[in-house]
């Protein structure tokens, strides 16, 4: 575990709007995070705003200041995403306000489990109104995760209460556990920018894993692959960034106008984008009933996207503050993993209406809605080797680990630990019902092939295949194969263990008499289908019997219809020893050996294979 995780913290401010976030973030921090000229002149928050803490602890503190006007909401949600506390801000003397209840709703709903209660501008009220707001505040947060947390009251413009507010700042931090950069890597991109002489720079909060300068990254949804120039964490030049951290990544391979609010830089080659996937939802009690197909603003990390919710659970509208099993379909694609918290927001009026949980980034479709929601409950267990097993069972031919990354975002370890007990064939980890029958089906259709071709050695790997896994990987239907203890494989062919080809006394004279007719021809070779028919052991009986001689070797094929005894072949190997190293065109090999043109190539080619001759551009030499 890297030692420092521990101490770097991402806190993000929320309150309504001149509740003195900005203020309370300078008076922490000295930065000034309004820095827009419009921010200034207007004196809100419009846009993110970023600054750093550093406690005498040695925890650093990444602070996000958002905006709390309720037009720029969007801009609040692109921050608040990966932090991992809140200043939760209320006016001592204006008390809870429209914005403090949305802001609320969506710290709530996104799953912030820690924060701390901050009121300000106490100087503008007294002791006894201070008092007041605290205890109002009490009771609209019972019951939610802010329901006993600290409260600190101060004035950003006198400094009272501000190093109060830094202990607790420190104390809230020492409870909460590191985060590992063992993950896979992904940082949504909240701000990208130019610098002269530096070039393409984002920034955001690096969600999971971590990031080394020099690495090779993948943007989302795009594809496009950057390199990582440089890096700075908290506002210093750094060699690596970790999960937890505010990062700016100096990029190389892209301008910064392909890089918008909502992109995603990630492990390269690894995760996929999305354009549906399915949630819990869960809807805000002060929301309006939600239909089927309802357009939404979906907010996830920071991007903002058009979305239909398409119920799955129910076919009436969900309920002010209930909940239910959805389908989100995507205006455009977006990189999310199952876990990942969004906000929802109405299409018109734009207010905050509930928010859910990822469960699934690649649902099946077609599915009733019984095996849906089976499915979904499944999920929700968040067992990592259920749903492994669930997401093999549903897969064909089982998923490769490359695959099973990019479906959950887990790591190579995650996956070895978590399909530990998951069979495994190849490449590809398997049900294991599912390769039981597909074996079971092999044994049989080899079984059936004995019967019905008692005289052939074994049935063609290939005929095999293209009946019962045409689709397959090879490496998966060749380990399926060797895991079959009852089969034999040979070569092209497959048998059972207890297949013997066993010749009835017909069939023995006719074997005899096939090959004794190709032995004394030697050379001048018969026709084939000639020989057959004299066999008496009709067509495809005699057809088999010639496969029989020609895998014993005892017959050597040269062509289609050209076929010698393995004898003759020894026998011309055996003249041609004394010519060793003699060069020789194909006219005078017709002379030594009597045979036409038309056989003299392909016996030619034959001896090449035998590495009796070898051919040196229009003649060949003897071997």
């Amino acid at each position: 575990m890297d030692r420092n995780l521990r101490t770097n913290l991402i806190a993000g401010t929320a309150g309504h709007i001149d509740h003195g976030k900005t203020a309370l973030v300078r008076a922490l921090t000295g930065v000034d995070t309004d820095r827009l000229a419009e921010e200034k002149a207007r004196g809100i928050s419009i846009d993110l705003g970023f600054a750093h803490l550093d406690l005498a602890s040695g925890v650093h503190i990444g602070l996000v200041d958002v905006p709390g006007h309720e037009r720029f909401v969007r801009n609040m949600l692109a921050g608040v995403g990966g932090i991992d506390f809140v200043l939760f801000v209320v006016a001592a003397n204006e008390s809870i306000k429209p914005q403090t209840r949305e802001h609320f709703d969506i710290c709530r709903l996104l799953r912030i489990e820690r924060g701390i209660v901050v009121l300000t501008k106490a100087d503008l009220a007294g002791p006894d109104m201070v008092e007041l707001v605290r205890m109002e505040f009490e009771e609209f947060a019972a019951g939610s995760f802010l329901e006993g947390a600290p409260v600190a009251a101060v004035s950003s413009t006198t400094g009272d209460g501000i190093e109060h507010l830094k202990t607790e700042i420190g104390r809230l931090a020492a409870t909460i556990p590191p985060k590992s950069s063992n993950k896979r890597a992904r940082l949504p991109v909240d701000r990208a920018f130019s610098i002269k002489g530096f070039g393409t720079v984002a920034t955001g909060t690096l969600y999971t894993g971590a990031i080394q300068a020099g690495q090779e990254l993948q943007l989302h949804p795009s594809g496009e692959r950057v390199r990582v120039r440089g890096l700075q964490v908290h506002g210093r030049s750094a060699e690596r960034a970790v999960a937890g951290q505010r990062t700016a990544v100096n990029l190389a391979g892209v301008e910064a106008s392909l890089l918008r609010r909502g992109t995603v830089l990630a492990e390269p080659g690894v995760l996929q984008s999305t354009t549906r996937f399915d949630a819990e939802l869960e809807l805000l009690p002060s929301a309006k009933p939600l239909k089927h197909q309802a357009p939404v603003h979906l907010h996830a990390g920071a991007a903002v996207i058009e979305a239909e919710v398409r119920l799955l659970s129910q076919t009436a509208p969900v309920e002010p503050g209930g909940t239910a099993m959805a389908r989100i379909v995507l205006r455009e694609p977006a990189l999310l993993l199952p876990g990942d918290r969004f906000i929802i927001r109405m299409f018109s009026p734009v207010t905050t209406i509930g928010g859910g949980t990822v469960l699934d980034i690649d649902p099946p479709v077609r599915l009733r809605r019984a095996q849906t929601m089976s499915r979904l409950r499944t999920l929700l267990r968040d067992d990592p080797t259920v749903t492994l097993a669930l997401l093999v069972r549903e897969s064909r031919f089982g998923l490769t680990a490359d695959a099973i990354a990019a479906r959950t975002g887990w790591t190579s370890a995650e996956i070895e630990k978590t399909g530990a007990k998951q069979p495994r064939l190849g490449s590809n980890y398997v049900d294991e019902a599912w390769a039981a029958d597909v074996a079971q089906q092999i044994r049989t259709t080899v079984m059936e092939y004995h019967r019905q071709h008692p005289l052939a050695a074994g049935m063609s790997r290939e005929d095999l295949r293209s009946r019962l896994l045409a689709d397959a990987p090879a490496e998966l239907f060749e380990a399926l194969l060797h895991q079959t203890r009852e089969l034999v494989v040979e070569g092209e062919h497959i048998r059972s263990r207890s297949h013997h080809v066993s010749l009835a006394a017909d069939e023995e004279a006719a074997l005899r008499q096939i090959e004794q007719a190709f032995a004394e021809a030697g050379l001048a070779v018969p026709a084939t289908p000639e020989v057959l028919a004299k066999s008496n052991v009709g067509k495809d009986r005699a057809k088999t019997l010639l496969a029989m001689l020609l895998k014993q070797k005892r017959l050597m094929r040269a062509a289609d219809d050209l076929i010698f005894h393995t004898g003759a072949i020894h026998e011309l190997a055996a003249r041609l020893a004394s010519r060793k190293g003699q060069k020789f065109s194909v006219p005078e090999f017709k002379d030594w050996t009597g045979v036409s043109r038309k056989y003299a190539i392909p016996l030619l080619e034959l001896l090449d294979r035998e590495r009796i001759t070898r051919r040196e551009g229009d003649g060949r030499v003897v071997l």
